[in-house]
C-alpha cells in the first residue's frame, strides 16, 4: 500500500485557514500560495474543504479551487456545499480529481448513486467523522462502498481514525481509506507504527498543514519504517557522474513551467544527495566553500521537479518550481542581459502569444492615439465580444474554402481579438495553458 500525505486547506469567502483548531479564526492566508507550497514541499494530495455559508462565497471558493489546481502538481479533492448533483460537477470542473460528499447529510447519500453513475465511481469520495460513520446503518455503509471509491475519515487522532477504518472493512467494500486527524504527528514512532498497522492509505492533519513542516523528511521516516511512499528516486548515483577535477558538477537550472533558463550553479556529492533527499535545490557555494540551500536566506527556494543528465554525465539540468527571483540582483533569471541578438522574427509560438499579449496589455495601460486595440478597450466589453463573435463566424466561412491560407488569416484575427478579451478580463496564456493541462 502506498502511503500518501494529505494537506487540507479550509476556505471561507476567499480566505484560508492555516490551523485545524476550531477556535482559529479565518486568516488572510493566500489559499493559492498554500496549495502550491504544499505541492512543492512534498504533499501527495490536497483536500479543499469549502466552508462557505452562502452561494456567493461558494463561487469565490470555486474560483480559488481553479487557481489552486493550475499551480498544484498533485491531485486535489474538493468538499463542501454539495447540495445537488450540479455541485459535484462544479467541483470536478474546478480541477478537482474527486468530489467529496458528506455522509452526515442524508441528501448527499441519496444522490450518491446518481453522481457515481453520471461522473464515474472513481471521481466520488465520501467523508464523515468517526462518530458519524459509527451511527450509519449497515445498508448505507454498503451504499458508500458501491458508489464511492474513497472514504475520508475526519478524526481527533490517529487511533480514533484507525478504529473507525477497521470497522469499515474497506477491502470487502472496495474502498481506499484516508484520514485527516487534528492531532496526528508522524514524527512520533508510535504513531508511525500505528499507521503502518492500519488500512489507512492517506493521512493528513495539523502536521501536514504546517507551512514549515518537512513533509519529505516525514516520508523518509515512513520509508525507514517499511512503508511505501512517494520520494524522489535517482536513476544515477554520484559514482555514475563525471565531476570536474574540483569534485563539482555544473547544474543548469530551468523553470519547469515556461522553460526559461534561470541560473547555473554547482553541486558536490553532498549537495546532489541532499537535493534528491529533500526535493529542494541544494548547491555547493564555491565562494563560501559550504553547502548552499537556494532560498534559505531570501525565501526564493527552488523545488525540484525533474533532474536530467547530459550525454557525458558531466552536466545536470534541473527543472524547478522557482519561488521569487533566481538571481541575487532580484531578476527572475541570471541571464537578464543581452550580449547580442540577431534581428529575426520570433518562431516560438508561446513566445509570440506572450509578446502580442504584452503589447495589448501595454495599450490597455498606456493608451496610444489611433490604436485599434485602444478603440476596442474604449468601446468596452460588448464591442470586444461582438468582434470575437464576428471573427469566429469568419473562421467557419473560411474553412469551407479549400485554401488553408484564408483560415490561417481568420484564425489569427480571432486569436488577436480573444487576447484583447483576455486582457480585459485579466486572463493570461499561462492561465489557459494550465487549464488545458488539467483536462
Amino acid at each position: 500500500m502506498l502511503r500518501k500525505l494529505i494537506a487540507p486547506v479550509y476556505l471561507n469567502g476567499g480566505k484560508a485557514v492555516v490551523s485545524l483548531s476550531d477556535a482559529a479564526p479565518y486568516g488572510d492566508a493566500d489559499a493559492v500560495a498554500l496549495a502550491e507550497g504544499y505541492s512543492n514541499r512534498g504533499a501527495d494530495r490536497l483536500i479543499i474543504f469549502d466552508q462557505s455559508d452562502s452561494d456567493e462565497t461558494h463561487d469565490v471558493s470555486l474560483t480559488l479551487m481553479r487557481r489552486m489546481a493550475r499551480l498544484s502538481d498533485v491531485p486535489m479533492w474538493g468538499a463542501g456545499n454539495v447540495k445537488r448533483p450540479e455541485d459535484v460537477k462544479k467541483i470536478l470542473y474546478a480541477g478537482c480529481r474527486k468530489a467529496i460528499l458528506n455522509a452526515a447529510r442524508p441528501s448527499n447519500l441519496e444522490m450518491l448513486e446518481e453522481v457515481s453513475k453520471r461522473f464515474g465511481r472513481e471521481k466520488i469520495a465520501v467523508c464523515a467523522t468517526a462518530q458519524e460513520l459509527e451511527a450509519l446503518p449497515k445498508e448505507q455503509h454498503a451504499l458508500i462502498g458501491q458508489y464511492a471509491q474513497d472514504l475520508l475519515i475526519l478524526a481527533r487522532n490517529l487511533d480514533e481514525a484507525q478504529r473507525a477504518a477497521a470497522k469499515e472493512d474497506p477491502e470487502s467494500l472496495g474502498l481506499s481509506v484516508s484520514a485527516v486527524c487534528a492531532s496526528a504527528n508522524l514524527t512520533d514512532p508510535v504513531q508511525r507504527q500505528m499507521l503502518k498497522e492500519s488500512c489507512i492509505e492517506g493521512i493528513g492533519g495539523a502536521f501536514s498543514q504546517d507551512t514549515e513542516a518537512d513533509l519529505m523528511g516525514i516520508k523518509a521516516l515512513l520509508r525507514q519504517d517499511g512503508m511505501q511512499v512517494c520520494l524522489f528516486e535517482s536513476a544515477y548515483s554520484w559514482e555514475d557522474l563525471n565531476p570536474g577535477e574540483n569534485g563539482l558538477i555544473p547544474v543548469v537550472v530551468q523553470d519547469d513551467r515556461n522553460e526559461e533558463v534561470l541560473m547555473v550553479a554547482y553541486m558536490n556529492r553532498d549537495a546532489y544527495e541532499q537535493t534528491i533527499r529533500t526535493g529542494v535545490m541544494t548547491y555547493w557555494s564555491r565562494s563560501r566553500n559550504e553547502l548552499w540551500v537556494k532560498g534559505l536566506t531570501s525565501g526564493h527556494f527552488q523545488y525540484l521537479k525533474e533532474l536530467r543528465i547530459d550525454c557525458d554525465n558531466d552536466t545536470l539540468l534541473a527543472r524547478v518550481a522557482q519561488i521569487g527571483a533566481a538571481c541575487h540582483t532580484g531578476n527572475r533569471s541570471c541571464f537578464y542581459r543581452t550580449v547580442l541578438k540577431k534581428d529575426a522574427p520570433q518562431r516560438n509560438p508561446m513566445k509570440i502569444f506572450e509578446e502580442v499579449s504584452a503589447t495589448i496589455e501595454d495599450r490597455r495601460v498606456n493608451p496610444k492615439e489611433g490604436s485599434y486595440t485602444n478603440y476596442l478597450f474604449e468601446k468596452g466589453i460588448d464591442k470586444i465580444l461582438k468582434k470575437c463573435g464576428e471573427e469566429a463566424a469568419e473562421i467557419i466561412i473560411a474553412a469551407k474554402n479549400p485554401n488553408p491560407e484564408e483560415v490561417k488569416y481568420e484564425m489569427a484575427d480571432f486569436l488577436y481579438h480573444m487576447m484583447v478579451l483576455m486582457s480585459e478580463r485579466g486572463i493570461t496564456w499561462d492561465d489557459i495553458a494550465q487549464e488545458l493541462a488539467n483536462r
